[in-house]
């Protein structure tokens, strides 16, 4: 298993890295870097988890990533298959915000964008209004060379800072308290239920995974997630039926119930109002108010 901490590969001499990849997945690991993390997802779809956040992301989606706040975009099962020659496509940029406390922030003119960056511990999701101005900034810094690369991405996180109706991510209390070693056992924990979410997880088939007693592993778990891994897998379970739901298929509720890992229609139905806080009658009704 790799080590959560991860390094990011600076180019030259220059302050902000730019990432666009074009690759099969994403990377597969749990992970966390010092440096903050604003991506574009292009192309792909599947799950994000920031923390104790876990939620679906879509094309368009841009997402601010909080320095060594754990992170994992994972991509949905279709993008492991080869015979599906599926691809995901993203544009990040990575930046030290240590470094940039000492230099430019430093000055009074930055000081609504450094208290923007304090806020990004947690982790952001950018509002659907906001995403085609920030987009096209950041494809500026891409573009950019040297000190225009600096001052493009100045203006981005001011565009950044006068932003509204972001959407923060993750409980900031869990960003900072996993070690290394307690990341690897999350790293296990959480690539075990994506891959068996389909099937009946017991408390003791988990604990196993994390080399834990049940009650140890159910204190664990709840310390670094504030909630319950009952919760959790159900939150990738519903996570998934949304997707079945809102594809380009039509599907029937109860089948979607069974192939995400539920015993019952009835139990699928409790559960899924309890996360999204409508039925999936209704959840379907209006996505398809939203897409007509």
């Amino acid at each position: 298993m790799k080590i959560v901490q991860f390094t990011i590969p600076v180019a030259g001499d220059s302050s902000i890295v730019v990432q666009h990849e074009v690759l099969p997945h994403f990377y597969v690991h749990l992970h966390r870097h010092q440096e903050i993390q604003i991506t574009w997802i292009k192309e792909g779809t599947g799950t994000l988890i920031a923390g104790n956040y876990m939620q679906p992301f879509l094309p368009g989606d841009i997402y601010i990533l909080g320095a060594n706040q754990p992170h994992l975009f994972k991509s949905d099962p279709v993008y492991f298959n080869k015979r599906k020659k599926k691809k995901v496509e993203s544009l990040s940029l990575f930046f030290n915000p240590a470094q940039f406390y000492e230099t430019v922030l430093a000055l009074p003119e930055t000081k609504p964008i450094r208290r923007f960056i304090e806020q990004t511990n947690s982790g952001l999701k950018i509002s659907a209004a906001a995403t085609k101005k920030i987009l096209v900034e950041m494809q500026q810094v891409q573009q950019a060379k040297q000190a225009y690369r600096l001052s493009y991405f100045i203006q981005l996180l001011q565009t950044l800072s006068n932003s509204r109706g972001n959407r923060v991510l993750s409980s900031a209390s869990t960003i900072y308290s996993i070690s290394d070693t307690e990341g690897l056992r999350m790293n296990d924990v959480y690539r075990y239920t994506m891959e068996h979410y389909t099937e009946h997880i017991s408390l003791e088939q988990i604990a196993a995974v994390a080399h834990l007693t049940v009650q140890a592993f159910c204190r664990y778990f709840k310390k670094h997630t504030r909630k319950t891994y009952i919760s959790f897998l159900n939150e990738i379970r519903i996570s998934e039926a949304c997707k079945q739901m809102t594809g380009n298929h039509p599907v029937a509720i109860s089948s979607v119930a069974y192939d995400c890992g539920f015993s019952s229609a009835v139990s699928f139905n409790r559960v899924f109002k309890q996360v999204t806080g409508v039925s999936p009658s209704r959840y379907m009704a209006d996505y398809r108010e939203q897409v007509n």
